[in-house]
């Protein structure tokens, strides 16, 4: 279960996994493990995955809605890395593939990875947004996303 917290336009979700930080760290860092589980929907698939894992590498990932054939693709800089334990990095959203009302700003997102017994519990700040709207649309995102990450990868 994700826990969501409000706070403004700041969106921050808590959720733990049952599995080690280290395979949870490599699960959000590692393009072909990327590639099993970034997608928003259940349904949805993911499309691609680049990461150049250093401070002021970039990444670009991307997930299909496969009711349609829409790709979305997020892109961004890591502005931070402290492995295991936190990743920050710039997102935005490329062209006009993200949700329709995000546009391109850029907005930041801090994970961070806690050894939470035998498990990981991480916890997701999204910072920058410009609406509730688009914080919404982001939180429903987000949720799915880790929904599959479980499904997809850590459950196995």
């Amino acid at each position: 279960m994700t826990n969501v917290q409000q706070e403004g336009l700041v969106l921050k979700l808590t959720r733990r996994f049952d599995a080690p930080r280290e395979r949870v760290w490599d699960a959000w860092t590692n393009e072909d493990v990327l590639r099993e589980w970034w997608a928003a929907m259940e349904t949805w698939e993911a499309a691609g995955a680049e990461v150049d894992l250093r401070p002021g590498g970039r990444y670009r990932l991307s997930m299909r809605n496969t009711d349609d054939g829409h790709i979305h693709t997020v892109i961004g800089e890591y502005t931070e890395i402290k492995k295991p334990e936190r990743l920050a990095y710039t997102w935005s959203w490329e062209g006009e593939q993200g949700p329709e009302t995000a546009g391109s700003e850029d907005t930041h997102v801090v994970v961070e990875f806690a050894e939470d017994g035998d498990g990981t519990e991480v916890t997701l700040t999204h910072t920058g947004f410009t609406n509730e709207e688009i914080k919404a649309q982001h939180e429903h995102g987000w949720i799915g996303c880790m929904d599959n990450l479980e499904r997809r990868v850590l459950s196995r």
